[in-house]
């Protein structure tokens, strides 16, 4: 069975705007641990606008954080940042003060054994390639002509890699011979392995000299499945970055996640799917459901093991901190030193 998953670099332009959404989220956690934070980004041809619903005790300097950001990638272009940002509504304050869901929503958590990183092979060869293609960018100086705007895409065939596609744009001076060479041999054979027999495409088009922001429109949230699981699982609809944990499409989505990978970890299944379901207001979700891939049943051990009320999943991973800036590119799992990525031996 085929399966194509595909990431993007942290220059791409919809990955600059999570990063800018994050870390201006994590500015104010940083200063107020209970700060409700809803902030979203869009850039387009030299503008960044910055806008969304924040309550807190704090202030913060919105504009520096995009521009910091903006830099850190590797861009140098001028950028106008515009920022609109308005308190949350109190009649969605009034929900989720008591406790309760700041809206509705489903979530789903998978974790498989079939990786370390427990996530399915296309996924993480995908980040592994977009990760370090920044990486030649940033330390190798033979890829000085490397410029922030990339992706990746990968197909497999069961274990078998059929094709690597990788598009990341360049220096005008440098020919498509010799980036297909560079690529090939210090990017796509490190990553993968023996490539003998796999279809290499890169720059398919001849010439990407012309990125991020002066080549497309970035939004925050338009890479759920390049944030999730590569679009080979479901995916809720609801995006991360930008969010405090009181949103449960972010928390509730980390807590799915942290459930799925220890019920494999603990030797419950190979793999498994858990979703959950929320209503706005209310603590207790609608639906908590874990399925593994050959059916069964394993709701009754997560509802013992998991507790999913939105201030349950808030305490028991110790959310309340400045910690998203780093998940908003290269995907939000199969990191180690991320909490709902810990393993708890039952």
């Amino acid at each position: 069975m085929l399966k194509t998953v595909e990431s993007v670099t942290e220059g791409h332009p919809d990955k600059v705007c999570d990063q800018v959404s994050d870390a201006v989220l994590d500015e104010f956690l940083r200063r107020d641990p209970f700060a409700r934070v809803a902030v979203e980004a869009f850039g387009c041809h030299g503008v960044l606008i910055v806008g969304g619903e924040v309550t807190s005790t704090t202030d913060v300097d919105v504009e520096r954080i995009a521009r910091n950001v903006y830099a850190q990638v590797g861009y140098t272009e001028e950028l106008d940042v515009l920022v609109h940002l308005e308190k949350q509504s109190p009649d969605i304050a009034q929900g989720v003060d008591p406790g309760g869901a700041g809206d509705q929503g489903i979530m789903y958590g998978y974790a498989t054994n079939e990786t370390p990183e427990m996530l399915p092979r296309p996924v993480v060869y995908a980040h592994a390639l977009t990760k370090r293609l920044a990486d030649l960018r940033r330390h190798d100086p033979l890829f000085a002509w490397l410029r922030p705007d990339g992706k990746a895409q990968v197909t497999m065939d069961g274990n078998r890699v059929c094709s690597v596609l990788v598009s990341t744009q360049h220096d005008p001076d440098i020919s498509a011979a010799e980036i297909r060479a560079l690529i090939t041999e210090s990017l796509i054979a490190q990553v993968i392995g023996d490539i003998e027999g796999v279809e290499i495409l890169v720059n398919p088009t001849g010439r990407f000299v012309l990125g991020g922001f002066a080549a497309d429109t970035g939004l925050t949230g338009r890479k759920l499945m390049v944030d999730t699981y590569g679009g080979l699982l479901p995916h809720g609809g609801g995006a991360f970055s930008g969010k405090d944990p009181t949103k449960v499409d972010r928390s509730a989505t980390y807590m799915a996640r942290f459930a799925a990978k220890n019920l494999v970890a603990n030797g419950l299944a190979k793999n498994v799917l858990v979703s959950v379901a929320y209503a706005i207001g209310r603590a207790e979700p609608l639906m908590l459901v874990a399925k593994t891939g050959d059916g069964k049943d394993l709701s009754a051990v997560l509802q013992k093991q998991f507790d999913f009320r939105p201030a349950a999943i808030i305490e028991r991973l110790d959310l309340r901190r400045p910690i998203y800036r780093q998940t908003a590119a290269y995907g939000h799992f199969g990191r180690p030193e991320l909490p709902w990525e810990q393993v708890v031996r039952w």
